[in-house]
């Protein structure tokens, strides 16, 4: 592993959904703090999809903040998820991260490791990361 692997940075303890889960269970992931505005999909343990922040709201606009709502039961992961995400492997260095981030086409990008999903690294977190060093 380089020295400045991605691993020293990125979040470890991933949060993933399932492409057949409702839209409610995303909508509890959003509402905890700290949470990072991307979630992988993942399917019998392998990366299929990434839902954004952006990907989410756009699909319940007007629905609100009550669980009871029938979009958020009626409507699935796999009816939202942005399909064959980019990804980077563990031992990719921060550098190279950094400067995919800085590209704009990505604000997170998952990181496997033999295909399957052991972090994620976003733009705020590199951000720390040269905060801290310098």
């Amino acid at each position: 592993m380089k020295t400045n692997s991605i691993t020293k940075l990125m979040t470890k303890n991933v949060v993933s959904v399932s492409s057949n889960q409702i839209l409610l269970d995303v909508k509890h992931i959003y509402e905890k703090d700290k949470f990072h505005h991307h979630i992988p999909v993942v399917d019998d343990g392998k990366l299929v999809g990434m839902v954004s922040l952006l990907d989410f709201m756009y699909h319940i606009s007007g629905a609100g903040l009550s669980d009871d709502h029938e979009v958020y039961k009626k409507l699935r992961v796999k009816d939202i998820f942005t399909p064959n995400p980019f990804y980077m492997t563990s031992d990719t260095s921060i550098k190279e991260v950094a400067e995919v981030l800085t590209e704009g086409r990505f604000h997170a990008v998952p990181i496997l490791d033999n295909d399957k999903v052991v972090g994620i690294v976003s733009t705020a977190d590199v951000i720390k990361y040269f905060l801290e060093v310098a």
